[in-house]
């Protein structure tokens, strides 16, 4: 006697039509909009206000409230994932909570504003933290729910690049285009209200039904963010490899504006001009690298159908970046280094990318699944500050620092070899 199987949820099936250029734009439109709405407020409008509210201590509070901020991202990623895997309704899984999250954060980032203490920055931003965090969990899982594996790459370049052009548009929002704190916070959540809706509103989410869901319940949920190594150990090798990276990134890019000022000597290179105009100028190289490379190094993989020699590739590039910045400590190999160090790691976002969502180990629990991988992103933003002071303090200076970068880094990449399933 034979048994019919149970047919797979349309949500579930791994995709085999490519996606449009439409598509394309609105997911990438989506992931600029949410990119500002992480890293404006925190390279600008936060230091700002934290500066007015609390002068004499506005270093440590700005670590306090961007430190409790990033341990809410680390928590609220996963969470939002796994409770976008289990939504049921007409209007599907992911789009109920791209635009709930981005909704409700931006009226946190507007709120925001308005705060004159430091307790009430700090409720709003973890608030901002938790709910775009929700939007950016089920958006990111729209990649391995719809796009093919012959096509991730070159998607993942497309919503790659906004991560390094979000910093700059924002910037230039609120410094160039609006003027006030309130206005600066009010202005960059409406933008990424208005930049997430379209995709929402024109695109299918596919949903599923009661009977088709994982339990819901907390015990389940929580069981679920231990992922085995032993089980999984691509899933592993994936998620450290991309820790190990991100860690080399944040250790490079945390302390540059005291590079500039200590080692380089921008200010007296080029009197009446301050270091923050040569954290732009290098802030602005590197987007163009990574804008450069980012879909072309996605192309690339897709049509070769190989994802982990361009990872390591990608890894080698900045490593070297980071080689240069050890030994030569000018502002012309600044700027070279920027520029090597953006390239690669724009061929690295959009491979690596592709890479992770094809060891994801359930199609039911992708959004879950992305969301612990997000904690390989954000974690280093916490350990890095702990990693890189005392060497720049007395353990090799910055000389010590990028070559623990460019050894990181490049560990990371020869360890991606350690994936099997992916060639």
């Amino acid at each position: 006697m034979t048994t019919t199987p149970t047919p797979v949820p349309a949500a579930l099936v791994e995709p085999r039509r490519k996606v449009g250029p439409v598509w394309i734009g609105g997911i990438t439109a989506g992931m600029l909009g949410v990119y500002m709405a992480f890293y404006t407020p925190i390279q600008v409008l936060l230091p700002l206000q934290l500066a007015a509210i609390a002068p004499d201590s506005k270093v440590a509070v700005f670590g306090l409230v961007t430190g409790a901020g990033a341990l809410v991202a680390v928590i609220a990623n996963p969470l939002a994932g796994a409770l976008s895997d289990r939504t049921t309704g007409r209007f599907g899984r992911r789009h109920p909570w791209t635009l709930g999250g981005v909704v409700i954060g931006a009226a946190a980032l507007a709120l925001l504003g308005m705060q004159t203490t430091v307790a009430g920055v700090l409720i709003l931003w973890c608030l901002a933290q938790a709910s775009l965090n929700a939007g950016y969990a089920s958006l990111n899982a729209a990649i391995p729910d719809h796009v093919p594996v012959r096509q991730r790459a070159t998607v993942s370049g497309w919503i790659g690049f906004p991560q390094a052009l979000g910093l700059v548009v924002g910037a230039v929002i609120v410094t160039m285009l609006v003027t006030g704190l309130a206005s600066g916070y009010l202005v960059i959540g409406l933008a990424t209200v208005a930049m997430v809706l379209p995709f929402v509103l024109t695109t299918k989410d596919p949903p599923i039904s009661r009977a088709e869901r994982r339990e819901v319940s907390w015990r389940v949920i929580l069981a679920g963010m231990w992922i085995s190594p032993r089980a999984h150990p691509d899933f592993a090798w994936a998620w450290f490899t991309r820790f190990l990276v991100m860690l080399g990134n944040a250790t490079g890019t945390l302390y540059l504006l005291f590079f500039l000022q200590d080692a380089v000597g921008y200010e007296q290179l080029f009197p009446g001009h301050s270091v923050d105009e040569g954290v732009l100028v290098l802030t602005l190289i590197y987007t163009c690298g990574v804008i450069a490379t980012c879909v072309a190094g996605g192309v690339l993989s897709d049509r070769l159908g190989r994802r982990k020699a361009l990872v390591a590739a990608s890894a080698a590039v900045m490593a070297f970046a980071a080689v240069l910045l050890a030994f030569w400590h000018t502002w012309p190999m600044s700027m070279a280094a920027a520029a090597i160090m953006g390239a690669g790691f724009g061929i690295y976002l959009s491979v690596d990318q592709a890479l992770i969502t094809q060891v994801l180990p359930e199609a039911a629990d992708r959004g879950k699944d992305l969301g612990i991988i997000n904690i390989a992103n954000t974690a280093p933003q916490v350990l890095g500050p702990a990693l890189a002071a005392p060497i720049v303090a007395g353990l090799g200076g910055y000389s010590g620092l990028y070559a623990l970068t460019a050894v990181v880094t490049l560990l990371g990449g020869v360890l991606v070899w350690k994936i099997k399933s992916v060639p």
